[in-house]
């Protein structure tokens, strides 16, 4: 999948410099002048993050060690590439989401930060949490699971918590939060199947399950489990229309029907 969408990307960079050569610096320097996705990827994030504290080389390096050490980092960034590409109805082309798109770079940063969690390296992980946060305007736990084809469409404001899961082929809009209900410990933040839509502004809180391909509407406040195939919406968040069909994730439909 990574080498499919790397050759889209570098022909589509291509174009892009000959109908607006005032890019070309930019195209060159994120895509044409890197033989890999993760060789983009390292670079173009890292260049994102850097600050006075932690130089652009120095994230690079640490990306691409990540990235070498566990290759399925970057096979998700591939697979969420095209849940972008098929899902957004704004984007028509491979190249700019991962150019653009704060969403889709807060997530990869993530997934390396989910990597140095694992591996011990916790201060790091939240350092680099604190800069997706501050760059990105997302900000999520590095412990928190999260699959691939992932979407977050616009993404301001997300907030997902330590305990939280998200399985692969889900949709999140902006300001949605995962979040738990008080100060307690352990395990107790919200699991989100596959093929689930949380529409803009939903908060779903606790240790809760949102099933596979349910639909939570914008605004609800999800407080307890909500069943596979189920749309619910409201505060606090019930049952409302028609079971969901398959994968509401690539639909994109934020409509509620009623029965």
């Amino acid at each position: 999948m990574s080498d499919t969408i790397w050759n889209e990307l570098q022909a589509e960079a291509r174009e892009l410099i000959a109908r607006e050569p005032l890019l070309a610096s930019y195209v060159y320097a994120c895509v044409l002048n890197h033989n890999s996705l993760s060789s983009s990827l390292s670079y173009l994030l890292a260049h994102k993050l850097a600050n006075y504290v932690m130089s652009a080389v120095a994230i690079r390096e640490l990306f691409d060690r990540a990235f070498a050490d566990n290759p399925q980092i970057v096979d998700s960034a591939a697979v969420d590439i095209k849940a972008v590409y098929e899902r957004d109805a704004a984007t028509s082309a491979y190249l700019p989401v991962i150019l653009y798109l704060k969403g889709y770079q807060s997530i990869q940063v993530h997934r390396v930060a989910h990597h140095l969690w694992k591996n011990g390296r916790k201060d790091l992980a939240l350092y680099l949490q604190s800069r997706n946060s501050e760059v990105f305007g997302v900000d999520i736990h590095p412990a928190c699971i999260i699959g691939k084809g992932i979407m977050f469409d616009h993404a301001t404001g997300i907030v997902i918590g330590e305990t939280t899961v998200i399985e692969d082929d889900v949709s999140i809009m902006q300001s949605v939060t995962l979040g738990g209900t008080g100060n307690e410990k352990g395990d107790r933040h919200p699991k989100i199947r596959s093929g689930v839509l949380i529409s803009a502004g939903a908060k779903v809180l606790g240790n809760i399950e949102i099933g596979r391909s349910a639909k939570v509407g914008a605004g609800s406040v999800v407080l307890k489990d909500v069943p596979p195939h189920t749309t619910v919406v409201g505060v606090p968040a019930h049952h409302i229309g028609k079971p969901c069909p398959d994968n509401p994730s690539h639909t994109m439909n934020q409509l509620v029907e009623s029965e």
